[in-house]
């Protein structure tokens, strides 16, 4: 059934059991809730005494620390905890104080692993005798906050797959967890008790319970499987239904390096250009073609398989579908109009886009021009060079594609948010606009990191 284990690769620590029960993590947060509490009432008296500028210094020191005790014990409990603070950093930000944002960023899936008699059982619980037709690697390959990846042998066939087992309890832990979560925030005094964190954390749960089924899982990994099975830039795991339920995934084992790995470094450069080229049109046929996008920008969802032979492309192998958004006929249309705008760099024609959510039609003219020339600069990397004179000239390569590595076009959009969101009119934007932005930073990214250069008009003139 299941081999000696490899020697580990790294010193992740293996746990005997998770703490899933509603009892053990409500008294894990009930302790972290009370030296919360306790460290506040004695920073606030400490505090008296001093003058306001020096108060407010020491109030922000101590809110910084706040954040990084509230993350580090999150972090011990795995399961939807810690995925709950991974999406509020990811999609929060213009819900949470910076403090907290950061402190969550360092919330991380790559942490203990759950020891292999645990992980076996669960196997035995899901599959019965079928267990006993598998080769399994007790080693995982991979760990996260909601499962654990182990390779393995169909042994009647020899086929090579990877197993994707979601952590005993944690579905189930999943309504309490966020109830926790907000109790946490609200002893934390570090978050106000708004409606727009209400309606976050109301989507979160949506996300949550959407992920953890995966059956849903297979039926999109199936779907994405079907529409690249041809384009051989791209490769997708293909899902064997036997030894797959609601929490279990089977498929087939896809072999890479990672995004961030030195081998991608030493490719032509022409070769990195075709697999940045490749990321981001992907990202253009999930909004405009499918309609659905995986909205995880992390590295970890993706490899790079290197071809062996230069006639051949390399591919980009999508390794996860569980944090699917699919998106309304409206937001397409909307995102139609922002898009053409940006191509033809047109102010005039972008603020008219902006329109069908209060986010936008509450806006006063002078707001709408700010946020309206923000998403000019936003789309600057599909905009028509020989139209768009504001881009800056070491972006643009000899073809005229963008340079994405000289662009430090991140923290250009992150100073002009900035200016934009200092005008008291500016409401939270519309989820859908915060995941489809956070998924085109994660590729902003990625096409730095291994220095890409792109042409706009192939990204752009099929949806115009």
């Amino acid at each position: 059934m299941a081999n000696e284990p490899s020697r580990p690769t790294n010193n992740r620590q293996s746990i005997d059991n998770l703490k899933t029960s509603g009892f053990e993590r409500r008294l894990s947060i009930a302790k972290t809730s009370l030296n919360i509490g306790r460290r506040w009432a004695g920073n606030s008296v400490s505090g008296m005494f001093l003058d306001k500028q020096a108060r407010s210094k020491r109030n922000q020191a101590f809110m910084e620390a706040q954040a990084n005790y509230v993350a580090e014990e999150l972090g011990k409990l795995k399961g939807s905890v810690v995925k709950i603070g991974q999406m509020l950093a990811m999609y929060g930000e213009h819900v949470l104080p910076p403090e907290i944002t950061r402190a969550l960023q360092t919330l991380n899936d790559d942490t203990a692993t759950l020891a292999w008699p645990k992980i076996e059982d669960t196997l035995r619980r899901i599959l019965g005798d079928k267990l006993d037709e598998l080769e399994i690697n007790t080693t995982p390959i991979g760990t996260a906050s909601l499962a654990q990846v182990h390779r393995a042998t169909i042994t009647a066939t020899g086929e090579d797959i990877v197993l994707k087992i979601q952590y005993p309890g944690v579905a189930d832990a999943i309504d309490s967890d966020l109830a926790l979560f907000k109790r946490l925030l609200r002893v934390s005094n570090a978050v106000p008790q708004t409606r727009a964190l209400d309606e976050w954390f109301e989507e979160i749960r949506d996300l949550l319970h959407n992920e953890v089924d995966y059956d849903v899982e297979a039926a999109t990994t199936e779907r994405f499987y079907g529409r690249l099975k041809d384009d051989p830039r791209y490769a997708v795991p293909k899902i064997n239904r036997e030894y797959s339920s609601k929490r279990l995934l089977c498929m087939s084992y896809e072999s890479g390096v990672p995004v961030t790995s030195d081998k991608l470094q030493l490719l032509s450069s022409e070769r990195r250009n075709a697999i940045g080229q490749a990321a981001i049109e992907l990202i253009m046929q999930e909004i405009f073609v499918w309609g659905e996008m995986q909205t995880d920008p992390n590295f970890g969802n993706y490899l790079v398989r290197i071809s062996n032979d230069e006639s051949e492309p390399d591919k980009l192998v999508l390794l996860d579908f569980g944090a699917i958004r699919q998106f309304d006929y409206a937001l397409l249309i909307i995102a139609h109009g922002l898009l053409r705008a940006g191509y033809y760099h047109d102010q005039q024609a972008m603020e008219a886009a902006m329109t069908g959510y209060d986010f936008f039609d509450s806006m006063s003219n002078k707001v709408k021009s700010d946020v309206a020339s923000l998403f000019l600069l936003a789309t600057e990397p599909f905009s028509n060079p020989e139209i768009n004179s504001e881009i800056p000239a070491n972006c643009l390569d000899e073809k005229q594609r963008y340079i994405w590595a000289n662009s430090k076009l991140h923290s250009r959009i992150s100073a002009s948010a900035r200016r934009a969101m200092q005008s008291f009119e500016f409401n939270l934007p519309p989820k859908e606009l915060m995941f489809i932005s956070r998924k085109f930073i994660g590729a902003y990214t990625f096409l730095t990191v291994i220095d890409a250069h792109t042409n706009s008009e192939r990204l752009v003139k099929p949806y115009l």
